[in-house]
């Protein structure tokens, strides 16, 4: 089987560049290395690869949106197979899939190969494609802010990157405009008014460690819809810590719903995120389908952390 790495030299404030020349010192099998250059980069070496007839093992050294550009690029192929290392500032991505944690996993996988199929989402007819979440609201405003501060920069240098995310939570709380949301899912048709955010999620991780879903599988063909809505600030507040757990779906102002699609409709245009990247906002009382891709892609089978040798 052959094994590309692709690196983003930049994920992480550049601590992936700097993992990586750690890395490849313990790599004992043949492999090819290529990196990123600029935003959609990564989509536009994978979709090259769909000509390629042998097996091959694609393992994302970076964060997550390095392995949203590398999975939206392998879905549909049938050779492809993602993987990764994780090198960036959130890595949900090796919270909700499997990561190989070293070199000698990574040999162990190429033994004996296997995959497992796994669902894509995307919306706006599939011009956005998301592996973990996509979301609008609260949560997104505070991935745009906090991805456009300079501080955030700063921070990642010595190690506090999560400080940042903090601080702008904390703004965001207090400047943040609540708005209406209009949910159609089959023939039913519901509305929540007072909203704070709605997240549609493929796996259970979001924000850095955020168990936003906790019943999300990554292969049965749906999507979890999360609304947070009729909750005041200092509620919000003091329930936050429950996300990381999980344990916030147990308050009524947390409704999900399980569908492989869903119509969303807001009334007035607002940030929106694809595995915590800016992705434009939302237009103003136009419906928006989310939904999970016709194409799925296929990620390693990678035995877990304490079955490793």
């Amino acid at each position: 089987m052959k094994v590309v790495f692709l690196i983003n030299p930049i994920a992480g404030n550049g601590r992936a560049l700097k993992k990586w020349q750690q890395f490849k010192q313990t790599l004992s099998f043949p492999y090819e290395a290529l990196f990123t250059e600029k935003g959609g980069h990564a989509t536009q070496m994978v979709k090259a690869m769909h000509k390629l007839v042998e097996p091959t093992l694609l393992i994302g050294f970076g964060g997550d949106g390095t392995l949203r550009e590398i999975i939206a690029g392998a879905a549909g192929s049938k050779s492809l197979i993602v993987g990764s290392v994780a090198a960036g500032s959130g890595n949900d991505f090796g919270r909700g899939y499997t990561s190989f944690p070293n070199a000698a996993a990574i040999q162990q996988f190429l033994e004996a190969p296997s995959f497992i199929k796994e669902d894509l989402g995307e919306f706006d007819d599939g011009a956005y494609q998301f592996a973990s979440s996509s979301g609008i609201g609260f949560d997104a405003e505070i991935s745009v802010l906090v991805n456009r501060s300079p501080a955030k920069k700063w921070l990642n240098k010595i190690g506090a990157g999560k400080l940042v995310y903090l601080l702008y939570v904390i703004k965001t709380l207090v400047d943040f405009k609540h708005f209406q949301l209009v949910v159609e899912e089959g023939n039913q048709r519901k509305i929540y008014d007072n909203v704070w955010f709605a997240t549609v999620s493929n796996q259970p991780f979001f924000g850095g460690g955020m168990k936003i879903s906790p019943n999300s599988k990554t292969d049965d063909g749906l999507m979890e819809l999360t609304v947070v809505h009729n909750l005041s600030r200092l509620k919000l507040l003091l329930i936050f810590g429950t996300v990381f757990t999980g344990t916030h779906t147990r308050f009524k102002e947390v409704s999900q719903i399980s569908r492989p699609e869903f119509r969303l409709t807001v009334n007035k245009s607002i940030f929106r995120h694809v595995d915590g990247d800016e992705a434009g906002k939302t237009p103003e009382n136009k419906a928006v389908t989310y939904a999970v891709s016709k194409q799925y892609w296929q990620s390693a089978n990678i035995a877990k952390k304490e079955e490793l040798k």
